[in-house]
């Protein structure tokens, strides 16, 4: 069943993303959202997005440190509490044990809530889909939580035709969590503005953001045995 999200008591919730960009590109609105409730949001990123084909003039260690700077100033608009930066290899994520993912989790503080990508990684992307692996193996095994950002089909079917892209999305009964983000768009945006090593990825990201409207869609993938929930 579908249905418009409403706040419950939490204590924070803890974004588990691959790169830098994906809190803002993927999840911002979302973030945006708990700040302007009063929810402590932070974020796990896995890898600096050092393999990124955009921003790449410099040397890979070079787009590293940049894009660790443009993460420090998406967190800042975003109202993050804190963010913890990895370095494991960007690309080959999903080479790393899923026992050490799943303890980084672990080592990144409390919280009563996880938020990651689809387990499409919403792009197909390996590195997503391994940190959303991980963000669900911790959920389950201590009883936290677990909400994924997705995409409906019809959002995709139109990238893709629009972009030649391969988004992937979820059919309408798949979606349990629709957000009004109306208030958190503008939020959203200016924290993607930092990312500026990745503004080749703007007009695709701007026609999204477009075609969402002041909606984003979440899937309860687990409901955890905590008391309180964000959504209900």
């Amino acid at each position: 069943m579908r249905k418009i999200a409403s706040t419950a008591e939490v204590q924070g919730v803890l974004g588990v993303v691959a790169h830098p960009d994906d809190e803002s590109f993927g999840i911002g609105a979302v973030l945006a959202w708990l700040h302007r409730r009063g929810i402590p949001a932070s974020v796990l990123v896995f890898t600096r997005g050092e393999a990124s084909t955009l921003g790449a003039a410099g040397k890979p260690h070079q787009l590293g440190a940049r894009r660790a700077d443009e993460l420090a100033c998406a967190s800042r608009i975003l109202g993050l509490s804190r963010y913890v930066l990895h370095s494991y290899p960007d690309g080959h994520l999903e080479q790393v044990p899923l026992d050490e993912r799943v303890q980084k989790i672990a080592e990144a503080g409390e919280a009563d809530v996880l938020l990651a990508f689809d387990e499409t990684g919403i792009t197909g992307h390996l590195d997503h889909i391994a940190a959303t692996e991980a963000a669900g193996v911790f959920a389950v095994s201590h009883g936290v939580p677990l909400y994924l950002w997705t995409l409906p089909e019809e959002v995709v079917a139109t990238l893709n035709a629009r972009f030649d892209a391969s988004f992937r999305g979820r059919p309408a009964h798949e979606i349990t969590i629709t957000l009004d983000v109306l208030q958190e768009r503008q939020c959203q945006w200016e924290a993607i503005q930092c990312h500026q090593s990745q503004a080749g990825a703007l007009n695709i990201v701007r026609a999204r953001l477009e075609l969402l409207g002041s909606r984003e869609y979440l899937i309860e993938r687990y409901r955890g045995g905590h008391k309180h929930r964000l959504f209900r």
